[in-house]
């Protein structure tokens, strides 16, 4: 019996050791966040897009290409609901991109650098405007920016 116990109170001791040990889980790293989760979500990228879509009609440089864009409001809504899901897909996010390639969207329209310089910019300022920070910023235009091939001359 003296036995039992003994063994009772091992088999205890060790289990509640085992208990208040490291658990396995601990010693896995936490993923970082995702671009899409850095820059703040849908919302965020929502609110992003609508100050650039206002960024580009308020710039003179390029609005013109965006005239009967805007003048159509399904188009408008169209271009709007496009560009989130892109930068949403790009960036990780749970979005899927319904739109034309960026060389079916744009062949034929012969943009130039100058111009496509001035989307960016307008982009930038977007971003700027909601304090993205740098590294965000720059990741995000890195997923964008390989896009340029398929617009610019086209």
């Amino acid at each position: 019996m003296k036995n039992y116990l003994v063994l009772l109170s091992f088999l205890s001791l060790t289990l509640a050791g085992m208990s208040c040990g490291e658990n396995k889980d601990d010693l896995t790293p936490t993923p970082s966040p995702n671009l899409y989760e850095r820059l703040g979500g849908i919302n965020a990228i929502t609110a992003v897009v609508d100050q650039f879509l206002a960024n580009v009609v308020a710039d003179n440089a390029i609005n013109g290409r965006f005239a009967a864009t805007v003048a159509d409001p399904f188009r408008t809504q169209l271009l709007r609901n496009n560009l989130i899901d892109q930068i949403c897909a790009g960036s990780g996010g749970p979005c899927q991109y319904k739109g034309k390639t960026m060389l079916e969207a744009h062949q034929g329209m012969q943009i130039t650098e100058a111009e496509f310089n001035a989307l960016v910019g307008d982009l930038i300022a977007a971003l700027d405007q909601f304090n993205v920070p740098t590294q965000e910023k720059n990741d995000l235009l890195a997923i964008l920016g390989p896009m340029k091939t398929d617009i610019v001359d086209q």
